[in-house]
């Protein structure tokens, strides 16, 4: 049930994008009396689902969800209707008009696009208003990934300022660090000293590199264990809480990396369990094999569920960022865990992984600083600024993470159709369908503008080279090129939506 209201709200948010996006092409061209032969939701090979012609337009949705398209007369597009263009050119046609006029026609998709994202962002603040947190009001500092111990942060500090502008929001200090190019904190930290810090060029690349992020966030106590990441999924696993481990495909779960092990898992995994004095055997398929992995130093530690964590290696356990800290110190190592079962004390040892994790979920707490959270509401007048505000700096943020697709952790973390699926909760709420909407708009117009060939952004260069020159690219150069762009689109769908499959098979 999570997967199709989550896959309602992706189709129903595509469907209303595609269809403004389309048309802005289509008001446009009919602006400049261009025929537009055929508008369609999806794309219908060989045969649509709907189909209508009023006046010259043929009207339809196709049945292959994946995007949408106008045939507009006299255009090299996907459709290659080449017998149309080895016609002499018609008054009614797109490559009769002049070429500013085509340039408007081609990116009359994105500015809908980019228009519609900040619509959307306007009256959900108007409706909704926003959360903010000002970390001037923190009274527990925050919580700060153990990398940046390096150059003088740690969980406690507050930081008040970055780039010289006051924090209201957490993830600005986050977005600001990863995305924005901004080294300049001013922190307080826990013994109250304030103390400006620079941070190095190159920071966002490290911590993209390390994984570190988010880098910031809002501390809790939350130090007992809820449930296993397996467990969460024992249905599929048929682990239950309390088994205690032997083996795995008949090794001793002593001998057993499971680095190792689950790194390139091909094959069904064999786990040998005690459960109430009964020995046995469970087949974990090789789909569910990276739950196993997850809940592996766990499982193997004997810790349960209800477990409050209270030291760790001896360091005293207050907050769950303790945990974290004491982990990723410890990344590859064993540890010993002291926790708090019913009313007894009880140590154990715990291989960590080497993200720095045993694989649990703790029971949810709420964050200390609940009276840092403010809502604020909003006038139609004001949000329209503060909505504008917020689609430009969307903007600039997807295009300031593009960079770290040239890394080689950034092209295996590139996603399909599932990784914007899962921005959507499982229960349907409005508020967030129309947030995710507008970024989906946002990040929509960006893409379509890229210089590649069959997109907006390859049409664009040509003309544009039309425009500088005088000079019209030859119509077979014009032909390659949308063969060409087909082609890479292909390619980087299947890349994408591939990367979506494997990280649901094996993780990552």
């Amino acid at each position: 049930m999570d997967f199709l209201i989550k896959a309602a709200q992706l189709l129903l948010a595509l469907s209303i994008l595609v269809v403004l996006h389309e048309f802005g092409h289509y008001l446009t061209a009919r602006y400049f009396k261009i025929r537009v032969e055929k508008f369609y939701l999806f794309f219908n090979p060989w045969f649509s689902l709907f189909k209508k012609k009023i006046g010259e337009t043929e009207w339809g949705i196709g049945w292959l969800p994946l995007g949408g398209y106008v045939k507009i007369s006299g255009m090299i597009d996907e459709s290659m209707d080449k017998e149309q263009l080895a016609q002499p050119p018609q008054p009614w046609e797109f490559r009769s008009k002049p070429a500013w006029q085509r340039l408007i026609v081609m990116i009359g998709g994105v500015v809908v696009n980019l228009i519609v994202g900040v619509i959307i962002y306007i009256f959900v603040l108007f409706a909704w208003g926003e959360e903010q947190i000002h970390t001037s009001d923190l009274k527990a500092g925050l919580t700060v990934h153990p990398y940046m111990e390096k150059y003088g942060l740690k969980s406690g500090d507050n930081i008040l300022e970055i780039e010289g502008e006051k924090v209201l929001h957490i993830n600005d200090i986050n977005s600001g660090l990863l995305v924005r190019d901004q080294h300049n904190l001013k922190v307080q930290h826990a013994d109250g000293n304030i103390e400006s810090i620079v941070l190095p060029d190159g920071i966002d690349y490290e911590l993209f590199g390390e994984g570190a992020f988010p880098t910031i966030g809002l501390r809790h106590k939350a130090t007992t264990i809820d449930v296993f990441g397996a467990v969460k999924t024992d249905e599929k696993l048929g682990v239950e809480n309390g088994d205690i481990l032997v083996s795995v495909n008949g090794a001793s779960k002593n001998e057993v990396s499971f680095d190792d092990l689950f790194a390139s898992s091909k094959d069904d995994a064999t786990i040998t369990l005690v459960r109430e004095e009964d020995t046995m055997n469970l087949i974990v398929q090789v789909q569910n094999v990276v739950d196993l992995k997850k809940v592996f130093p766990a499982f193997c530690a004997r810790l349960l569920p209800g477990d409050k964590i209270i030291k760790v290696n001896e360091q005293g356990i207050e907050f769950f960022d303790n945990i974290q800290d004491e982990l990723y110190r410890n990344k590859s190592k064993e540890v010993n865990v002291t926790v708090l079962r019913d009313t007894s004390e009880l140590t154990v040892s715990a291989k960590v992984t080497e993200q720095g994790t045993l694989g649990f979920y703790q029971v949810k707490e709420d964050y200390i600083d609940q009276d840092a959270f403010q809502h604020i509401d909003y006038s139609f007048g004001s949000s329209i600024g503060r909505g504008v505000s917020r689609g430009m700096m969307t903007l600039g943020d997807y295009v300031g993470q593009l960079k770290f697709i040239f890394t080689k952790k950034g092209a295996s973390s590139i996603g399909g159709f599932g990784a914007i699926g899962n921005l959507f909760p499982p229960t349907w709420d409005w508020q967030i369908f129309w947030l995710n909407t507008a970024l989906i708009s946002i990040i929509l117009a960006f893409m379509n503008i890229l210089p590649i060939p069959a997109l907006d952004g390859g049409h664009v260069v040509f003309l544009l080279y039309e425009m500088i020159t005088g000079k019209e690219a030859p119509q077979k150069v014009l032909e390659y090129a949308q063969t060409v762009g087909f082609f890479i689109l292909i390619g980087l769908l299947l890349y994408a939506n591939g990367n979506d499959i494997y990280r649901a098979f094996f993780g990552g």
